[in-house]
């Protein structure tokens, strides 16, 4: 057990927000003088977005809200990392207690509501970095814009040239109205406003990032609006307002579940959107991602990347190895060459 995991068990004795703040702070100090990560085997590599990820493996938006450690994060193995949801301005978010551990249930609820100190601090970050890491950066809108979709394109004007891609974040739960940018009529606005904003600015590739709660219809029409939409692609999901059965104290909490109850439903979802677009875009699976195993079981779905989250909480940042590790051992039992060869086999 590395020092990092088993400061994870400690910092798991502290309430989840507290554990959080200080694990910024922790990867920010100690991070860094790590040694950079070895050189991923070959056959983990993916070509996608018109960048080479040295492996399929990235960290979820939601950890590194203000973009203060992708660097430091991506020295633990990721082959990418998604920072955000960046709003325009800054916002407290939601009051607290506002994050909530179900150990029982190796999930997270939160209710955190685009808590982030706004573009103009992520960009500022950004600007500091050191080294190249592949980054994502993730938008939304503030949660009283009286125009959202002018939200998203002052985002992208201001952070687009300072990442690798964005993502447009139109699924968290924990914003009043924000999922209603999902439907046939407000999307095609937002993704032409977004097309627009690139084509007057950086040309960086544009990813959607949708809900594991729509129905077969609403696929259907975001499918439609995806592949009509010059965007490059979409991510497979965000957190759910659905409860499974559930064994924690905590599960009757309002917000967004993550971690291994999402894993079948949001997999379920990826699988469902590569039927309908088949290869137009590429698909990236979160949701519930905790071995190689899962991680494979989304890119048998689809997915030619995935990225996970809640898991880090349980089980630490030796997760990352250990599941390219299990993922290469998945290809090599089912006779794939690598990643790419083994995108969507399962559907």
């Amino acid at each position: 057990m590395s020092v990092f995991d088993l400061g994870a068990n400690l910092l798991r004795q502290l309430p989840p927000e507290t554990a959080h703040r200080a694990t910024l702070r922790l990867a920010g100090t100690f991070a860094p003088l790590l040694p950079a990560p070895g050189i991923d085997d070959p056959r983990l590599m993916v070509r996608a977005l018109g960048l080479d990820f040295p492996n399929p493996v990235g960290l979820a938006a939601g950890f590194d809200k203000d973009a203060v450690v992708p660097d430091a994060m991506a020295r633990f193995g990721f082959g990418f990392v998604e920072c955000g949801t960046v709003t325009p301005l800054p916002q407290a978010g939601n009051p607290r207690p506002r994050l909530f551990r179900l150990s029982e249930d190796r999930a997270v609820i939160n209710r955190m509501g685009f808590n982030n100190g706004g573009m103009a601090v992520a960009a500022r970050n950004l600007k500091a970095r050191k080294t190249r890491a592949i980054l994502g950066i993730n938008i939304g809108a503030n949660k009283d814009s009286q125009d959202r979709i002018a939200d998203y394109a002052r985002c992208f004007g201001e952070l687009a040239p300072l990442a690798d891609y964005v993502t447009v974040n139109v699924s968290s739960p924990n914003t009043p109205g924000l999922r209603g940018l999902q439907n046939r009529e407000e999307l095609t606005r937002l993704l032409a406003a977004m097309i627009q904003a690139r084509a007057r600015g950086a040309q960086k590739p544009i990813l959607l990032k949708i809900a594991p709660d729509l129905d077969l219809p609403a696929l259907d029409e975001i499918a439609d609006v995806v592949r009509a939409s010059g965007i490059d692609g979409l991510i497979v999901s965000n957190t759910t307002i659905a409860r499974p059965a559930l064994q924690s104290s905590h599960a009757a909490e309002t917000g967004g579940l993550s971690g291994a109850p999402l894993l079948a439903p949001s997999t379920m979802v990826l699988a469902q959107m590569h039927a309908r677009l088949n290869g137009a875009v590429t698909l990236i699976g979160v949701g519930g991602i905790a071995s190689g195993e899962d991680a494979y079981a989304k890119i048998r779905a689809g997915a030619s990347l995935v990225q996970l989250y809640t898991a880090l909480a349980f089980e630490g940042p030796g997760l990352v190895s250990r599941i390219k590790r299990e993922l290469l051992a998945c290809l090599l039992r089912d006779g794939f060459a690598d990643v790419t060869a083994a995108v969507g086999v399962g559907n």
